[in-house]
């Protein structure tokens, strides 16, 4: 666990989070997102794989070299 991870994730928002939970809204927030087709890219860490589980229908993740 005390392995850096390299890997980065460019992150997508293709839905709206209208009709969603208050958990999924707060989730899109902290990723940075926030409207349809919003990208953000974020190191890899098992703190985003959880985050990026509770929208996942929500975002597309795509792995991105430096």
């Amino acid at each position: 666990m005390s392995e850096t991870s390299n890997k980065k994730l460019k992150i997508t928002q293709y839905r709206s989070i209208i009709g969603c939970s208050k958990k999924q809204k707060a989730t899109i927030k902290c990723l940075g997102l926030g409207r349809p087709n919003y990208s953000r890219v974020l190191n890899d860490n098992p703190l985003l794989q959880g985050q990026l589980r509770v929208v996942q229908h929500l975002v597309k993740v795509e792995e991105v070299s430096e």
